[in-house]
């Protein structure tokens, strides 16, 4: 395998991924320390520039890999494990659901739940009518589609190439090993570690992002519940006291300290959910949840291949370019998550769990909160659209108090700030380590110096995008930082296909994957042996 160093502080790293990750870390906190303006400035002028490509670009990009992934989940491949043909999965069910989920969309969907749906209301190119009944109904639409399926999508994808691998292929837990199957010895060597490093540069700059918006809107929760007022100062201090916690949850590992925060903060948004139920207009929020979702469904390809072409508004790049550049830049630290806690589950089994499930959570809980805010818009006292309008990061909590719920209002609002906490904490925590495993060549247990260390720096880099413009900084970002990893994706794919083929070609004629008529043979090298696509197969081939 590729070069790792044997000794001095980057004992088990691979230097040239290591080095130059880490200088472009250092490089951009310190421009971003010394040159904030500036900084602001040019993200969002090279943003409008990439902006009409990026428009088409990622929809189509994220349109395949919708379509690809069903057809991997139910297509001729549906059956193959991820692992050994009878190997279990190593958690339970809930277990990967409440980790998958913290560490997808957590943060993301606690900010975006309400502030979404409060600003598709007023005005969104399918509704010429803003503010209205009808206005409402597609703002919801759009809000599931930006946090379903589609999203999903890219983190499964990335999950199954990197679980597929490791645990059948017996290759590292990293980026490269997706692309063996197209360069072979060359993914050991410069192409690998440029890989490596642009998985890591999304990385850190997607959980950048989310975590500044996840300390923006906990400080507006502090502010409804302590009154303490929103400020950069604050935001840093907050920022502080969540990566000190999330740095040493990661340094106590998956088994424990991530599983343990994920089911955690599962149960208590669960809580939250049936409280918004029990508390809210209960029977408005089934009715809009239900409606939203058929309506969801029925415009779900039309939406997917929208790229807004006819019209010059912007919307296209302010929502859909932002969101599906989100879901990129976070992919690899998330996709990797995923593929750490699925070891053993089939195709069909990891698709259908990955895709499905989240989503069906998402739509709940956008349901309920969107909901909630809507109708108070809608029906109610209003002044939700004002506060958003004000601070987006104030939509939360301007609908808890929209609610008029008095003391049990406060009460619910500080446990909001709690879970925006362990949501913040888990998301933290879990791209640390994914961020340390890709600098380890795949070691699922890196070394903890190294971990506390991506830590702080994960921290200083959230400060300095924080003081470098706030919401708009964030989005240009993020959206940057995930270009150069959908060229990746893409390669990944013809990847998976080549080895998906092979394997099947294999298990058929009973041929051994250690002599393969393919660039790849050094494949085996691990002493891995490829085991049938099913038992089925297994059968045909003797």
């Amino acid at each position: 395998m590729y070069q790792q160093a044997q000794r001095g502080p980057l004992k088990g790293l691979n230097p040239r991924v290591t080095l130059v990750t880490f200088v472009v870390v250092v490089v951009s906190l310190i421009f971003g320390a010394f040159f904030t303006e500036q900084l602001g400035h040019g993200l969002a002028l090279v943003r409008s520039v990439l902006d009409p490509f990026l428009e088409w670009y990622y929809v189509l990009l994220v349109a395949f890999l919708l379509l690809f992934m069903i057809w991997l989940g139910t297509g001729r491949y549906k059956n193959v494990r991820l692992g050994s043909d009878f190997e279990q999965p190593e958690f339970t069910f809930f277990s990967w659901v409440a980790m998958l989920f913290a560490a997808g969309t957590g943060v993301g969907i606690l900010f975006w739940s309400v502030a979404q749906p409060i600003l598709q209301f007023q005005e969104n190119p399918f509704i010429a009518d803003g503010m209205s009944p009808d206005a409402a109904r597609v703002a919801m639409r759009l809000t599931y589609f930006h946090w379903g399926l589609n999203g999903w999508a890219i983190f499964s994808f990335v999950a199954l190439v990197l679980a597929y691998f490791s645990y059948r292929w017996k290759m590292p837990l990293t980026i490269r090993s997706g692309l063996k199957p197209l360069f072979g010895d060359r993914t050991d060597g410069l192409l690998g570690d440029a890989v490596d490093v642009l998985a890591v540069f999304g990385t850190v700059f997607g959980i950048a992002t989310t975590l500044g918006l996840g300390v923006q809107q906990m400080n507006a929760g502090l502010d409804a519940v302590f009154g303490l007022p929103s400020s950069l100062t604050l935001q840093l201090i907050v920022t502080a006291v969540i990566m000190s916690v999330a740095t040493f949850s990661v340094v106590s590992g998956v088994k424990r300290g991530v599983r343990l925060l994920s089911e955690a903060n599962f149960w208590l948004s669960i809580a939250v959910v049936v409280f918004m139920l029990l508390f809210g207009p209960t029977q408005y929020l089934i009715a809009i949840t239900i409606e939203s979702t058929g309506d969801y469904i029925q415009n779900l390809m039309g939406m997917t291949f929208h790229t807004n072409a006819t019209r010059d508004d912007g919307w296209q790049a302010e929502w859909t370019v932002f969101f599906w550049g989100w879901w990129l830049a976070w992919s690899p630290f998330v996709g990797m998550f995923i593929a750490r806690v699925s070891r053993g589950r089939t195709f069909r089994e990891f698709v259908m769990g990955v895709l499905l499930v989240p989503t069906l959570i998402t739509i709940v809980w956008i349901g309920l909160f969107g909901g909630t805010a809507l109708y108070h818009e809608l029906f109610g006292t209003g002044g939700i659209v004002a506060a958003v309008e004000a601070d987006v990061a104030t939509a939360l909590f301007a609908t808890i108090d929209a609610m008029g719920l008095g003391l049990l209002g406060q009460g619910v609002s500080a446990v909001l700030v709690l879970l925006i906490a362990t949501y913040l904490i888990t998301s933290a925590n879990a791209g640390t380590l994914v961020i340390n495993t890709i600098l380890a060549g795949g070691d699922p247990e890196p070394p903890t110096a190294h971990r506390i260390l991506w830590g702080g720096l994960l921290g200083l880099l959230t400060a300095v995008l924080l003081m470098a413009g706030g919401l708009e900084t964030l989005q240009a970002a993020v959206i940057m930082a995930a270009l150069p990893f959908s060229v990746v994706i893409m390669l990944m794919i013809a990847g998976l296909l080549k080895a998906l083929h092979r394997e099947r070609y294999a298990a058929r004629t009973g041929e051994r994957a250690e002599a393969p008529r393919e660039p790849w043979a050094d494949l085996d090298d691990a002493g891995s042996q490829p085991v049938p696509v099913s038992n089925d197969e297994a059968h045909k081939a003797h």
